[in-house]
């Protein structure tokens, strides 16, 4: 059929104007294409070409008053009918009509409702509401982890370089703590927390060491920075301090000890544990901690000394770790449920270490306890 045969057919039967062009084919066994010119023109023709376009594109009843509606939207907006393309007429929620027109040679669209909703978009559009920090509603201790330091050891550091390390990383871990709700600060300190025993500048078996500074000023400089680091962190919150003895420096940690607990005797935001015990516990909320260097026990027994050390203490909690030193380097492994974590350290490494291929990522950890939850990881600071 030509496209004159198909306008025939339609203006006979104007019905089928509502009809798309692939359905009209079928119908008439015709090109689709044919179909498609014939369907826009008839539609335009019939009935004053608008009303039919409205009825072929709407499936809602129009009347004459509607028809007066559009064509007083067509003089207000200065719209040449023969311009016009299309039309599409449709009912909003309120049962109001409502129309849009395309216009030939043009990709803009004329609508009377665009003012409309852009209004309704005004009236939903958000406002910014001013950023506000977060801060977590539970409680948690933050054990401030940094053991090996081997304050003294000889690695190309002055002692002062070492202590600015130190404090560096110590301020940007509370740094990164920010928004977390710190009800307690932990401070394990020693772990080979001087380089060795002393006068004899060896460890406690008498293993030679290779120290930057005499006895004295190790011992004295250790304790000096000890008071700083906890002197800051009592600012954030009450800072527990548990003194742990390590194989470099067994019996100066312990005088150590002794030294801060005197210095804080008056301080009622800080305690020190100096207590003669090779392996600490720490109870917080349902959590359980056992801090020890690591060099004494294997690890997979510490679990059980856990529960044989303190049965009481196991059984009030769900959330149980053991934290180690001794190895420099991160470490985990889990055990029946309980973790044992040996924690690096930001110790430079000294020219034996170095030649032996003793090689670790130097990093300090803080640890977040919850209260409620137990324990949830760490923030991590590289040195």
């Amino acid at each position: 059929m030509t496209k004159a045969e198909v306008k025939e057919f339609l203006n006979d039967k104007p019905g089928y104007l509502k009809e798309g062009a692939g359905r009209l084919a079928l119908k008439l066994e015709c090109d689709v294409d044919i179909c498609k010119a014939a369907l826009k023109e008839a539609r335009m023709e019939s009935m004053g070409g608008f009303k039919s376009m409205v009825l072929a594109n709407s499936n809602i009843n129009i009347d004459q008053s509607e028809l007066n509606d559009f064509d007083q939207f067509v003089k207000d907006n200065d719209i040449d009918k023969n311009d016009i393309q299309s039309v599409k007429f449709w009912q909003n929620m309120g049962g109001e009509k409502r129309f849009s027109v395309v216009v030939k040679g043009e990709d803009e669209v004329i609508d009377n409702t665009k003012a409309e909703i852009i209004e309704i978009l005004k009236q939903h559009s958000p406002v910014r509401k001013k950023n506000t920090a977060l801060k977590a509603k539970d409680p948690v201790t933050y054990e401030v982890s940094l053991p090996d330091i081997h304050y003294g050891k000889y690695t190309g550091q002055t002692l002062e370089e070492a202590e600015d390390e130190y404090m560096d990383v110590v301020e940007d871990l509370m740094n990164k703590a920010k928004g977390l709700n710190i009800e307690k600060i932990l401070l394990p300190i020693g772990n080979d927390g001087m380089n060795s025993e002393g006068l004899s500048r060896a460890t406690t078996k008498g293993t030679p060491q290779f120290d930057s500074a005499d006895w004295k000023e190790t011992f004295v400089g250790y304790c000096a920075l000890m008071v700083k680091a906890i002197e800051y962190l009592s600012q954030y919150a009450p800072v527990d301090v548990i003194v742990i003895q390590g194989n470099h420096d067994y019996e100066r940690m312990f005088y150590s000890g002794e030294y801060l607990d005197a210095y804080f005797t008056r301080d009622e935001n800080v305690t020190i544990d100096n207590s003669y015990d090779h392996r600490k516990y720490y109870e917080y909320g349902i959590n359980m901690m056992m801090f020890t260097h690591g060099d004494k026990v294997k690890a997979a027994d510490m679990p059980l000394i856990m529960a044989t050390e303190q049965p009481e203490m196991f059984a009030r909690t769900t959330s149980r770790e053991a934290h180690c030193g001794h190895v420099h380097k991160e470490m985990v492994n889990e055990y029946r449920g309980i973790k044992v974590r040996f924690i690096p350290s930001i110790c430079k490494n000294d020219d034996w270490h170095k030649m032996m291929g003793y090689e670790a990522k130097r990093t300090g950890q803080a640890h977040i306890w919850n209260k409620n939850r137990g324990y949830e990881g760490y923030l991590q600071t590289n040195v």
